[in-house]
């Protein structure tokens, strides 16, 4: 269920678009499902029609979904991520526990680096 907190400092349409975009990811919304039309989730969260177009659109710009007249918006397949990479990232941030956001992305390239260079 998508909400929207009037009063926190992330405008409504992130709120809307990271909401989503983690839904897709985690399998909570499936390829190819169907998502509400602009108007019928901007009178449902109670925001104007410009948000949720905005949001579906970083959305859409994102390759998470796509828009058509004919079939309205829908989730794009393959974005949702295998369970064992899901696995692994809560590993590492589970052992990872005192690091910034920062350190722990650098940790990663550098991981990500080195594997590339063996390859």
């Amino acid at each position: 269920m998508i909400t929207v907190d009037p009063t926190s400092a992330v405008a409504p349409f992130e709120q809307i678009r990271s909401q989503i975009a983690d839904s897709i990811r985690s399998g909570i919304l499936s390829d190819r499902q169907r998502l509400p039309s602009i108007r019928q989730l901007a009178a449902d969260l109670r925001v104007a029609a410009g948000t949720v177009a905005k949001a579906y659109a970083a959305l859409e710009d994102d390759g998470l979904i796509e828009s058509s007249r004919a079939h309205g918006t829908r989730v794009r397949g393959g974005n949702a991520i295998p369970d064992a990479v899901r696995d692994a990232a809560q590993a590492f941030v589970g052992a990872s526990a005192g690091l910034s956001l920062e350190e722990a992305l650098g940790a990663v390239r550098a991981a990500w680096g080195e594997q590339l260079a063996q390859s």
